[in-house]
């Protein structure tokens, strides 16, 4: 058994995705700053019938993330699949007339230091395994920047050029990077942004391997 990992597990897309890999045969890594959030997921999943762990970890902390992830392989057994997705936090969204060079320094460490560790955590595994997937989801400012949320929008469009050299790079390897693209809110009466239609989404962009960048629906004008 190969695990799906999930650096920022939540109650939202995150248990969804949880469900979605886990039903397909995988076990499940979770990873969260929360270890009460992670104890109510993990015991949801597995009343689903899903082998899953809890691992605490705080993105913006890259040692601890390397610990959860190399923690996680070791219990779980070896990473195929890993879906970066934690949730930005709301200081990150100044204007940009208001930003400062200070204010990006969390915004970067969460969307690209976080990212460059979780691969190079991931990597060696999925070398070894001969295949793997690199999940990466954004919001829309990733490729549509927007001036009163200046931290996620530079921070995010460096992860999407970061994780398009991993597209490249790794092709030959039989490792997938892909990135899925939400501009809305995520909300469970969404035709096309709700918890489960995106984790079927995801699950399908890691099987079929068939390009880059994907949208869970059109940017709005």
């Amino acid at each position: 058994m190969t695990t799906f990992a999930l650096v920022g597990a939540g109650p939202g897309l995150g248990l969804a995705t949880a469900r979605r890999f886990g039903g397909a045969g995988h076990a499940v890594a979770l990873i969260s700053r929360s270890a009460e959030k992670l104890d109510a997921l993990t015991a949801e999943l597995a009343r689903d019938g899903i082998q899953a762990g809890g691992f605490t970890a705080d993105v913006l902390d890259t040692e601890s993330l390397d610990a959860a992830l190399y923690a996680a392989a070791a219990a779980l057994g070896p990473i195929e699949i890993l879906q970066y997705s934690p949730v930005p936090r709301a200081d990150f969204m100044k204007p940009v007339l208001e930003a400062t060079a200070d204010d990006l320094d969390a915004p970067l460490a969460f969307s690209v230091k976080g990212p460059v560790t979780a691969v190079n955590a991931v990597l060696p595994g999925m070398r070894q395994l001969g295949r793997g997937t690199l999940l990466f989801v954004n919001g829309g400012s990733a490729v549509r920047p927007h001036p009163d949320r200046a931290g996620t929008s530079i921070a995010f469009a460096a992860e999407s050029a970061y994780a398009r050299m991993l597209h490249d790079a790794l092709a030959a390897e039989n490792i997938h990077a892909a990135q899925l693209i939400i501009p809305g809110a995520i909300r469970p009466d969404a035709e096309h942004s709700s918890p489960e239609v995106l984790a079927r989404r995801l699950y399908e962009i890691h099987l079929k391997r068939d390009g880059f960048r994907h949208y869970a629906e059109p940017l709005p004008d």
